[in-house]
């Protein structure tokens, strides 16, 4: 079992920037991709990034590639997403999430373990 847990959500007026950080533990293999997913109030939920394990290689949404960044943290199995110049229509719970395989997906029906989410809320 992996546990995922997010933080740094919070209330931005709209064209800020806001960091997410995501700490994964329990039995992390390092090998698989991490990522992150957002879902907007009423919406479906849908693929922002994603980091691969080794080569650090990343995967984008094209609706953020430019203002958003997925780096690994400091610490051991983080990841962080920098977000910048953030739209209203970006308010969402943003989750972190790995499928327990090396493939990199950005289909949330292929991540096995999802954390509880942090909630961004942008202000016109």
């Amino acid at each position: 079992q992996v546990f995922l847990k997010e933080s740094g959500g919070g209330l931005v007026q709209a064209g800020g920037s806001l960091n997410l950080s995501c700490t994964a533990s329990g039995q992390v293999d390092s090998r698989n991709p991490m990522n992150w997913f957002r879902q907007p109030p009423g919406k479906e939920r849908e693929h922002v990034a994603t980091i691969r394990a080794l080569s650090d290689d990343t995967v984008y949404a094209d609706s953020v590639k430019g203002r958003f960044t997925i780096t690994r943290g400091n610490a051991k199995n983080t990841i962080i997403l920098a977000m910048s110049n953030l739209t209203p229509g970006e308010t969402a719970t943003y989750c972190c999430a790995q499928a327990n395989a090396y493939f990199v997906s950005t289909r949330a029906a292929n991540m096995d373990y999802w954390g509880k989410g942090t909630l961004v809320i942008v202000s016109a």
